[in-house]
């Protein structure tokens, strides 16, 4: 069976589609967890069904029109809720509302745009992963990794306390505005395999799952990247088997892994977590200390 399905040049696309939004979600995803900014995924993929329904109607490549439109959306939201008066909850209202409109609105004056075109890109579909979107897939998962996990120090100071990163000199907007584009990218990098309305269940779940076993971030981080790489793989191997979506398959992975994982942490005592713990940042650790050290350390 598994070398069956390996066999096809659709399914080895698939599953390696599979292993980078594995990795790229919930990397991005930890962060987004620690603001309590959870249900960003949701809202920026919302906007991205705009880009789609675009791509759509200029007759281009819909996950390119997705990567643009999603950024502009991620920081025209960030904007506003660190300089207008509205909060992170009405932000993220407007882009899920406006997100749906312009693309129903785009959507019904395409022609090209059929309604199970649409399907694919809202739930997934392994069948629509080409070897161009392979590349495109690759080059944003590599973007997406290389800055949530180069820049983790800065970006670890900016989810625990704004403030402090600030008085410790780093750029406090610009990281915001870097959180919310990788947050887009994502989205369109998983938008293949999990679908628009899904991928923020595999940006957080995996994340929530690690926090009932790990005590640090950074191994919350690593333990969060393997679950993700593992409900995406058993996802696409089970929806092709079931004949469904992936996306549903994969979140339906990922709850259940969440589920039995509280179950467990519940019996063995929960492990108390020091993610609230001010961090050391910009030169105050030494080149050979982790955070680990810091979280066990203070």
């Amino acid at each position: 069976m598994i070398l069956e399905v390996l066999g096809l040049p659709f399914m080895q696309r698939a599953l390696v589609a599979a292993v980078l939004v594995g990795l790229a979600a919930p990397a991005v995803g930890t962060y987004l967890v620690q603001r309590r900014l959870a249900l960003m995924g949701d809202g920026i993929g919302h906007v991205a069904l705009t880009g789609v329904a675009l791509g759509f109607l200029l007759g281009t490549a819909p996950v390119l029109t997705a990567v643009v439109v999603a950024t502009l959306g991620a920081v025209a939201m960030e904007l506003i809720r660190g300089r207008g008066r509205l909060g992170g909850d009405v932000a993220l209202a407007m882009l899920f509302y406006g997100g749906i409109a312009g693309g129903v609105l785009l959507i019904g004056l395409s022609d090209t745009g059929s309604s199970s075109s649409l399907l694919a890109y809202l739930f997934g579909s392994l069948t629509t992963v080409a070897p161009g979107d392979l590349w495109v897939i690759c080059g944003l998962a590599v973007v997406v990794l290389g800055t949530t996990i180069g820049l983790r120090r800065a970006l670890f100071a900016l989810c625990q306390d704004e403030e402090f990163a600030r008085v410790a000199g780093l750029p406090v907007r610009w990281l915001n505005i870097l959180v919310a584009v990788t947050a887009a990218l994502t989205v369109t990098v998983a938008m293949r395999v999990v679908g628009l309305l899904l991928v923020s269940a595999l940006m957080v779940m995996p994340v929530a799952t690690a926090q009932q076993f790990c005590r640090s971030f950074a191994g919350t981080l690593r333990l969060a990247l393997g679950l993700g790489v593992a409900v995406s793989v058993l996802g696409v191997f089970g929806s092709y088997s079931l004949d469904v979506a992936p996306g549903a398959t994969i979140v339906v992975l990922a709850i259940g892994a969440f589920v039995v994982a509280s179950a467990v942490s519940s019996l063995r005592g929960r492990v108390p977590s020091v993610w609230g713990q001010r961090p050391v940042v910009a030169g105050g650790l030494p080149d050979d200390e982790t955070d680990d050290d810091v979280a066990v350390r203070r």
